[in-house]
């Protein structure tokens, strides 16, 4: 097995919980681990969540020149360059198609009776390359999300309904109470051919690690690419990873292409 170069790590449930900072020892890892590997982080966010929930936790001595940033599920790539951060690309919708899948959500919304009696924060996202909808806002408590659609009957619904309009767009499932709208084939899976493409790493020499590597889950899609893929329950499974990959030991680790589950 070739040892990894690059670790690709997914940011909510796995480097952090929903829409939460990124904890101390979470913080402290990816320092250690930033001393031997390249490390990225794709999550379907925008890059301003990626900036308050999880850069502004790193401490400043962090060598943050091997750390790469997708947001929006690659559809734009960070890098730390002349002392800020640099958006490389960003792979934006037209006006006119966020104007459309914005029309749909309301419409969708609407048919399936969806009225919160409170939001925290936007329900409908315009994230550039992505239109978010938040069922209880962006920043809804975790304790409310998690009761909100644990099944995901009520967004299965709502897709959809989104897609007897929109099907020429992608329509996912996001965290706990999400659905991404982004362009066909704009996925985790786009995310590593990405990160191919403008960091020259080949899959070989990448890790993936995410909590929903499952069939349906939003990390499913990059074991379309054939990467090694470390599927984790949260946070502190991450951890227990990190730390057998930073010992040398990332051939006990068990692949989640498989399906099955890991184990550090």
């Amino acid at each position: 097995m070739e040892m990894s170069k690059l670790i690709v790590f997914d940011l909510d449930g796995t480097l952090a919980k929903s829409k939460a900072p990124l904890e101390r020892d979470m913080a402290d890892a990816i320092v250690r681990l930033l001393q031997k590997k390249s490390v990225a982080v794709v999550s379907g966010c925008r890059f301003s969540q990626f900036a308050t929930q999880f850069l502004a936790n790193l401490p400043q001595h962090a060598d943050i020149s091997r750390l790469f940033l997708f947001p929006t599920c690659g559809a734009a790539f960070y890098r730390f360059e002349n002392n800020a951060w640099k958006n490389v690309y960003s792979e934006d919708l037209s006006e006119s198609e966020k104007k459309r899948i914005i029309t749909a959500l309301e419409d969708a919304l609407d048919r399936f009776g969806h009225n919160p009696s409170q939001l925290w924060g936007e329900m409908i996202e315009d994230r550039g390359s992505q239109i978010t909808f938040s069922a209880l806002g962006q920043a809804a408590p975790l304790e409310e999300k998690a009761v909100w659609d644990p099944d995901q009957q009520k967004r299965a619904v709502i897709r959809e309904m989104l897609l007897e309009s929109i099907d020429d767009f992608d329509i996912n499932y996001g965290g706990t109470t999400s659905i991404d709208i982004t362009r066909k084939g704009i996925d985790k899976a786009y995310g590593l051919n990405k990160m191919v493409e403008v960091l020259g790493f080949s899959i070989p020499e990448m890790i993936f690690v995410g909590d929903r590597l499952e069939p349906g889950g939003n990390d499913y899609a990059a074991r379309r690419t054939g990467v090694r893929c470390i599927a984790v329950t949260g946070p502190e499974h991450t951890l227990d990873v990190i730390n057998a990959i930073l010992q040398g030991k990332e051939g006990n680790l068990v692949l989640a292409n498989d399906g099955a589950k890991s184990l550090a």
